[in-house]
């Protein structure tokens, strides 16, 4: 049944092997960041057999209460990517600073970045969940990296990627030549390649975004979700459904394999931000 798949394993060293000056560094700490995410699918299999606590706990940085799993999973991610000697630091949306790697541990070359539960407000609910994870090369010379270090320009990562927890636990990851999915084979404690090639579909008529902030919005954006709610009577002339998840990797996921558009515009609400 598995004889011929390409698991996760095989394909980031396939890739390795394209880059004739890799060290296996990238390599290592790929693989420590998809052992915390097949911890974290395994946490959040559990639901409400779990046991976490039920109580009032901090909040990000984003000013959103933490849920207990949010902490748990920044712990995986932080406890399973300190120590193999490829960071120089990490920043995680449940954390104000940057996080130093511990001085005992060796330094390295990448920069980690990562929401580690995103959409955890939906665990009670049961709707999918999922991490988001982004890797840069740390400014030469930097061991100790602050806020400015990371404020890099996307198309400088070395790495980004998502996982998803749903029915299927998923992986979907580019390394800089195409976007690719693996799903979660819990048999054999593997992601395998289920995806290859993923590109957003050129037509759909589904999008995404959040209409109780409609009158937030700027004029532009509230104008074009009109057209489209007016459907094939409205100027685009074409019926579109909408859908609205609150949980930006079930969001992208969707819109990634049947198309669509996700949109969290600029609003007015709070003028502060």
């Amino acid at each position: 049944m598995y004889y011929g798949r390409t698991t996760l394993n095989k394909f980031i060293i396939e890739e390795q092997r394209r880059a004739p000056e890799a060290t296996g560094d990238f390599s290592a700490l790929l693989h420590d960041v998809v052992t915390a995410c097949k911890i974290i699918a395994q946490s959040v299999a559990k639901g409400a057999l779990a046991g976490a606590p039920e109580h009032t706990l901090p909040h990000n940085v984003q000013g959103e209460e933490q849920q207990p799993l949010d902490i748990l999973s920044n712990e995986i991610l932080i406890q399973h990517c300190e120590w193999d000697g490829h960071l120089a630091g990490m920043v995680s949306e449940e954390m104000e600073h940057v996080y130093r790697i511990p001085a005992h541990y060796p330094r390295g070359k990448y920069l980690l970045l990562f929401d580690p539960l995103d959409g955890s407000l939906n665990i009670d609910v049961n709707i999918s969940v999922g991490t988001i994870f982004s890797v840069l090369r740390a400014p030469e010379g930097i061991s100790e990296p602050g806020v400015e270090d990371f404020l890099q320009p996307g198309a400088l990562q070395v790495c980004a990627g998502y996982a998803i927890y749903g029915p299927a636990a998923m992986l979907v990851l580019t390394l800089g030549r195409g976007v690719h999915g693996f799903t979660l084979d819990r048999e054999i404690g593997a992601f395998t390649l289920t995806h290859p090639d993923m590109r957003i579909p050129e037509e759909a008529h589904e999008f995404a975004i959040n209409t109780s902030n409609a009158r937030f919005w700027e004029p532009p954006v509230r104008r074009y979700v009109d057209e489209c709610v007016k459907g094939s009577t409205g100027p685009r002339g074409v019926d579109f459904s909408m859908c609205w998840i609150a949980s930006m990797v079930a969001e992208i996921h969707r819109i990634l394999v049947r198309g669509g558009l996700f949109m969290y515009p600029k609003d007015s609400k709070d003028p502060s931000k």
